[in-house]
């Protein structure tokens, strides 16, 4: 699966950008796409926040208005290498998500974006448990990411980006329980709501306290 298109997108941060620009259209723009898992959550300057698998730093310019003191992590010194030209108000981290060279309980939120989809079910779920593992008692993981579409619609429109652009680790998501996943891991949920005629998810999960 996945065209040359993916290779491209990776290699060219401008075609990147723009894809992600032409996808968010569909939840309102790129601000809003960003805004999706921020919503309801207290944030203030001091709130410790990771970005996790941060890539070029597209999210991290808009969580770096909520507070003065974010984390990046990326496993790419490509991606981090732009992401420190592109959002230098952020602090950043090489590594792994699934061994995250972090020490435990040190965020009060864990945030990541359409990331997850790229992790094959064995990863995704020890990501999992490295984020449960560097959240404060009581702090907040939350993301968006790819979901089965609920309306017959926006079918045609998934299938042909995840065939231009994925690959297999994105329609094994489609079919996984994530929210049954994260409550295994130890999480309570908060929200778990859907956009773009169920085609995409955002879930707010706390780490229960104790």
């Amino acid at each position: 699966m996945a065209t040359v298109l993916r290779n491209w997108s990776y290699q060219y941060q401008w075609l990147y950008d723009g894809i992600s620009q032409l996808a968010a259209l569909a939840v309102g723009g790129e601000r809003r796409f960003h805004y999706l898992p921020l919503q309801n959550l207290t944030i203030c300057h001091e709130t410790k926040i990771l970005d996790l698998c941060c890539g070029s730093g597209q999210a991290t310019r808009f969580l770096v208005e909520y507070s003065q003191n974010v984390t990046g992590l990326d496993a790419s010194p490509l991606s981090l290498g732009r992401a420190k030209r592109n959002v230098p108000q952020a602090g950043y981290v090489e590594g792994l998500a699934e061994e995250m060279p972090l020490p435990d309980a040190q965020f009060d939120i864990v945030h990541t974006s359409v990331a997850l989809h790229e992790m094959t079910p064995t990863v995704l779920r020890q990501i999992i448990k490295e984020v449960h593992r560097v959240l404060k008692p009581g702090g907040i993981f939350t993301l968006v990411d790819f979901h089965k579409p609920t309306n017959f619609l926006f079918w045609p429109g998934v299938a042909i980006f995840l065939w231009l652009f994925e690959t297999e680790t994105a329609w094994q998501l489609l079919e996984e329980d994530l929210v049954g996943l994260l409550e295994e891991t130890g999480f309570k949920i908060c929200e778990h709501r859907l956009y773009a005629g169920g085609s995409l998810q955002v879930i707010q999960v706390r780490k229960v306290e104790g």
